[in-house]
């Protein structure tokens, strides 16, 4: 790996850690202040979300028409901005939507400076190199943020924000690279090209259905165990909830790492397997009410839906490949994806300030599952073309 992967791998984990730690510090904030409303934390999800699903049309464009470093470093200050408000006392609520831009502007300039640094030969292993680091992150950043915030929320911040600043100086090693271009045409008329092209056969609809309802059901899930996880398990601490959501993390990765032998690309109708496992690990959570066996079944929901993605993401960009180029299409399926989790975190919001209970918000999920595992596996087709 040369010096530049080196940086961007670096900058990559630095970035991811904060972004997690910033988020379980403003979950300890919520913890801390017993008068947050319940519907509080899932609308901190949504402004984040908002982000991602707004600026889709525009962010790979800045990705192309500019340096991708110039925006690695950018993002990375509008995410120390959105951090350095909520230090300042401005409402998480504003300040997270802000990290929620930098994150949304981050993501694809990340992905789409892999092949300016690197030849074809080590692209894969440039991915892994950055998807594992991003794991990482995540693990770490959730278990030592949410530490750091319930010693002191201010000193999480702080932390978070030196993070992203710093993760913005290991980009200025990159070498210095040239703008790629763009073609022409409005970036919300290309996305809508793209959505059609992708969509246009039915194996590919269901698809990013089943992707699209495998990560709204996990980012509902996050959100619910901040309320489920006092209630049921009577955690008290930003910790409690953060060694939990560890579990879930840990499990997608043992699933992603196990799938490989169990569903080969012309057999993925076998995710039904996996789909309905996932229903009947939402639903033995939603019966337990101690912490061993929490810990059991959301280390089953993260192994049955790690098995359930990576099939149905190489399917996807097998389809987008022969249509609107595999790039495209992680960008059709990023947009979704985060629709589809705006709309059910959202709806959570919704739900929580009418009263409604973590509790059933898994028994619910479950059903869900179940219901649309069904479905998908009914109406898609046998055949691996498509």
């Amino acid at each position: 790996m040369n010096r530049g992967l080196y940086a961007l791998v670096g900058s990559q984990f630095l970035s991811a850690f904060a972004d997690n730690a910033i988020l379980f510090t403003v979950i300890a904030i919520v913890m801390q202040n017993k008068a947050t409303p319940a519907w509080y934390v899932p609308a901190l999800q949504s402004v984040f979300l908002i982000a991602y699903v707004v600026l889709t049309p525009w962010v790979g464009h800045l990705a192309d028409r500019f340096p991708k470093p110039w925006i690695l470093i950018a993002a990375n200050a509008v995410k120390a901005v959105g951090g350095g408000l909520i230090l300042l006392g401005v409402d998480p609520l504003f300040a997270y939507g802000v990290v929620g831009m930098g994150a949304a502007a981050y993501s694809p300039a990340k992905y789409g400076i892999l092949p300016e640094l690197t030849d074809t030969e080590h692209l894969v292993k440039a991915n892994s190199w950055v998807e594992g680091a991003t794991i990482a992150a995540i693990l770490l950043g959730t278990v030592a943020g949410a530490r750091l915030a319930d010693h002191s929320i201010d000193l999480g911040l702080a932390v978070s924000v030196g993070l992203f600043l710093v993760s913005a100086l290991a980009v200025l090693l990159l070498p210095k690279l040239a703008a790629r271009g763009v073609s022409p045409g409005s970036p919300l008329g290309k996305l809508w090209g793209l959505i059609r092209g992708l969509l246009d056969t039915q194996r590919a609809r269901l698809i990013l259905l089943a992707l699209s309802l495998f990560w709204a059901c996990a980012a509902t899930l996050r959100v619910a165990l901040v309320a489920w996880a006092p209630a049921v398990l009577h955690s008290q601490t930003a910790s409690d909830i953060a060694e939990l959501t560890l579990y879930l993390s840990i499990g997608i990765v043992i699933g992603s790492g196990v799938v490989p032998r169990l569903i080969p690309l012309a057999q993925v109708r076998r995710v039904r397997f996996a789909g309905y496992g996932l229903g009947c690990a939402f639903l033995a959570l939603a019966f337990v009410d101690s912490l061993w066996p929490a810990r059991a079944a959301l280390l089953g929901v993260g192994v049955f839906g790690g098995i359930m993605v990576v099939p149905l993401n190489a399917a996807i960009q097998q389809i987008g490949y022969r249509t609107v180029g595999s790039g495209s299409a992680v960008a059709v399926q990023n947009f979704f994806q985060n629709a589809a989790m705006l709309v059910s975190v959202g709806a959570y919001s919704l739900a929580a300030g009418h009263g409604a209970g973590p509790v059933a918000t898994i028994f619910g999920l479950s059903g869900l599952v179940w219901l649309m595992t069904v479905l998908v596996s009914w109406r898609l087709p046998k055949q691996a073309a498509g």
